[in-house]
């Protein structure tokens, strides 16, 4: 693994942290008013974290020079992530915030399987058996959730576009700050959801309330902008100096178990007992790696 350092225990407690705020961002999607599009939810989200970026960078004086070349790189990134979060807003809105996040427990299979083709890492059995086990969780839900079935695509797309960006991100953390490479993928999925927005408007016509968010819908943008991007979104990156991506995206395979008891509160979802059974699964095989990894590392 290419990390600088080890994890601690801290940062464990930390990335579990930061999946509790991501399970989170489900349930603002489904707080925001419907007919606000999905684009301009995702535009106004990473527009306004690439503003609170450029701010903070600007008052810490963190400014760091970026080679054009790496800088295109970042945009472009930037761009399938602004698609990972219109498809993962696309999904809490077409279902239940349940099930979109149960989509995205699909992250570690997709890094599992992607990372080799993009480092010279090969593919580690237990990573393909531990991505099966999420596999077998997430079949229990779409067994007992097949109404649901569309939603639960999108979310798979968007748990793909996740794994590509977090393999991209462990290259560029080790040459560049992690504030600095998030301020450009965010302006380069702001930039991608603005075409995306005219070409829609030019398409098929946008209302208003499609595309300007009402009273309350600013409070909810700023919490995804500040708290679920410009904070945990840098610390996710950050945490790539000392885990692989396929570590990371594991843990967050916990952010439909979170994020289900979240909605359960806030927003009073209910569940069948299979959709229960599959998180369960995803409970245990994140429980289940880091054991199983360190005994066969030390085989």
């Amino acid at each position: 693994m290419n990390t600088s350092s080890k994890p601690t225990l801290f940062d464990y407690l930390h990335l579990h942290f930061l999946v509790i705020i991501w399970g989170f961002t489900a349930i603002l999607g489904k707080l925001i008013n419907a007919d606000l599009s999905r684009v301009s939810l995702t535009f106004f989200r990473t527009l306004l974290a690439a503003i609170g970026l450029a701010l903070v960078l600007t008052l810490r004086k963190e400014w760091k020079k970026v080679a054009p070349q790496d800088r295109n790189k970042m945009l472009g990134v930037g761009v399938i992530m602004g698609v990972h979060w219109l498809t993962f807003f696309a999904s809490a809105h077409v279902s239940s915030a349940s099930v979109c996040l149960a989509g995205m427990s699909t992250t570690s299979l997709f890094t599992a399987l992607l990372e080799p083709l993009f480092s010279r890492k090969q593919v580690r059995p237990l990573e393909i058996l531990m991505s099966l086990l999420v596999m077998l969780g997430l079949y229990l839900i779409f067994r007992f959730e097949f109404d649901q079935s569309w939603g639960l695509g999108l979310a798979l797309i968007s748990s793909l576009l996740a794994a590509l960006f977090t393999i991209a991100n462990s290259r560029f953390v080790k040459t560049h700050p992690a504030l600095v490479i998030t301020f450009y993928e965010m302006g380069g999925a702001t930039m991608g959801m603005f075409l995306g927005l005219v070409g829609i408007g030019m398409a098929s016509g946008l209302t208003q309330a499609q595309v300007v968010p009402q009273s309350m819908d600013w409070l909810w943008l700023g919490i995804l902008a500040s708290v679920c991007t410009v904070y945990a979104y840098s610390a996710g990156v950050h945490l790539l100096k000392k885990m692989s991506p396929f570590t990371l995206n594991l843990t967050i395979n916990l952010e439909p178990v979170y994020g289900m008891a979240l909605a359960y509160f806030i927003l009073n979802e209910r569940m069948t007992a299979g959709f229960y059974a599959g998180t369960g699964v995803i409970l245990l095989t994140v429980i289940l790696y880091p054991i199983l990894n360190s005994r066969f590392s030390k085989g």
